[in-house]
């Protein structure tokens, strides 16, 4: 498999490093969940990626290509991000801000052509987000918001797709939704996905792999079943000795059920 994301001896942080000398790769068509605690620099390293921060130390390349060499527009064809930061755009329809992600393809003019339109479309309807495209954004529910804000990701049609927190602040149906979208997005589409994360019992069910990061570094990178036991959520979380391993055993025991929906949407 290719490469979506490299990530060699990076270095992140404002001006002193928050996780120093992270290394890990994000192959095309794999999901990759980055957990740790709060605090512990998931968003940073995201926010890195996609040049929202600069980066202190290391290399980040995307489909081989070195960040550092590519402009803002081939960059934004090829990567994309959805956070939970408020979006407040004025006065626009959910179907207008999902448009915005097109931007990249428009030129100076930035005039939508047949093509244009046609994948607006189709990101709505993956996403389930027909039924509030003509409603004002900044009036339609959190849920919503999170699915318009990801088509508007998916009709920039990148390779490489970053997530921070997606599920928070959503109601189970809108996690269940929008986790069921991003996986078909891996598989379908061979995007590369890397999403932070904090509930745990979703991770068995969506990612391909797990990548912790705790104190400042990365501490554990492997599948979820290698990840996700009690020891080692013991050790990452900072918890008593002992009582992880009945609380991993909840979670997969939910994420067996959560597959199995997934499975059938």
């Amino acid at each position: 498999m290719a490469k979506g994301i490299d990530l060699q001896s990076l270095t992140v942080g404002y001006k002193n490093p928050v996780i120093e000398q992270a290394t890990f790769t994000v192959e095309q068509g794999d999901i990759v969940a980055l957990i740790g605690p709060n605090g512990a620099g998931k968003s940073t390293v995201l926010k890195t990626i996609v040049r929202q921060i600069q980066k202190l130390e290391g290399k980040v390349f995307v489909l081989g290509n070195d960040e550092e060499n590519l402009s803002e527009e081939d960059l934004a064809k090829t990567l994309s991000m959805v956070t939970t930061e408020p979006v407040r755009p004025e006065l626009m329809s959910a179907y207008e801000v999902v448009a915005t992600g097109r931007y990249p393809y428009t030129g100076r003019l930035g005039l939508l052509a047949k093509e244009d339109l046609e994948r607006v479309e189709e990101a709505i309807k993956l996403v389930g987000a027909k039924n509030v495209a003509d409603k004002d954004f900044m009036k339609i529910s959190d849920g919503q918001k999170q699915r318009v804000m990801l088509a508007r990701a998916i009709c920039q049609e990148p390779k490489v797709l970053i997530l921070d927190e997606p599920t928070s602040f959503l109601d189970i149906q809108f996690k269940i939704d929008i986790l069921s979208v991003i996986k078909r997005l891996a598989r379908e589409k061979n995007i590369a996905v890397l999403m932070s994360i904090h509930e745990l019992e979703f991770v068995p069910a969506v990612a391909d792999y797990v990548v912790a990061v705790d104190g400042g570094k990365v501490v554990k990178i492997g599948k979820p079943n290698e990840v996700i036991t009690g020891p080692q959520i013991e050790e990452i979380y900072h918890m008593k000795k002992g009582t992880g391993a009945p609380l991993v055993e909840s979670m997969w025991q939910y994420a067996k059920g959560l597959e199995s929906i997934l499975k059938s949407k």
